[in-house]
């Protein structure tokens, strides 16, 4: 049995509220008994993500620039979404279809996981589909501008090693997703 303690927060305040953008600044009182005045907490929306693969065996990438790092990155399509307005599972379809024009039929969860529970709330909801078909083209929001990339399924572990695939969401999705199928 653990003696850990939750931390108490002795006043919380909402610092910035912006439609891309929540802070909460909590004043908090630590189980040593320490105050920390101005500990802040990302408000984030909770991440569907998939991993789709072809029935050529070849795993569907988007490839888009990240403007916090400045940088370009090869990622596995993925998106926010409200939980009140659609399900996990939805918004990862939905996401599949608006930034590649690919369609999955069926889906099966990985998992969820947290990606940097010690300053943000949000979820990442995991994703697999299998035999994804090509059926429109991609239909982008203002702020995308996304390349495809179809990647043979046995060429990815190599690519995770090198650094090329290094988004932290996109390497557990797949070595969970692979480990999963049995690739």
């Amino acid at each position: 049995m653990t003696n850990l303690q939750k931390w108490k927060i002795l006043n919380s305040t909402m610092i910035l509220d912006h439609y891309w953008c929540k802070v909460r600044r909590d004043k908090l009182q630590l189980p040593n008994g320490k105050i920390i005045d101005d500990y802040f907490v990302n408000l984030k929306q909770d991440v569907a993500l998939i991993l789709p693969i072809t029935c050529n065996r070849e795993i569907i990438f988007v490839r888009q620039y990240r403007h916090a790092v400045g940088e370009f990155f090869i990622e596995l399509p993925a998106g926010s979404f409200d939980p009140e307005q659609e399900s996990a599972e939805t918004a990862a379809i939905r996401e599949l279809q608006e930034e590649t024009g690919y369609l999955a039929q069926h889906i099966t969860k990985i998992s969820t996981i947290y990606d940097k529970p010690s300053k943000d709330t949000n979820q990442i909801h995991l994703y697999i589909a299998e035999n994804v078909t090509k059926v429109s083209d991609q239909s982008l929001d203002i702020t995308e501008e996304i390349e495809v990339l179809l990647i043979p399924v046995e060429s990815v572990r190599e690519k995770i090693l090198i650094g090329e695939i290094c988004v932290a969401g996109t390497v557990a999705a797949l070595c969970l997703g692979l480990n999963f199928l049995k690739y």
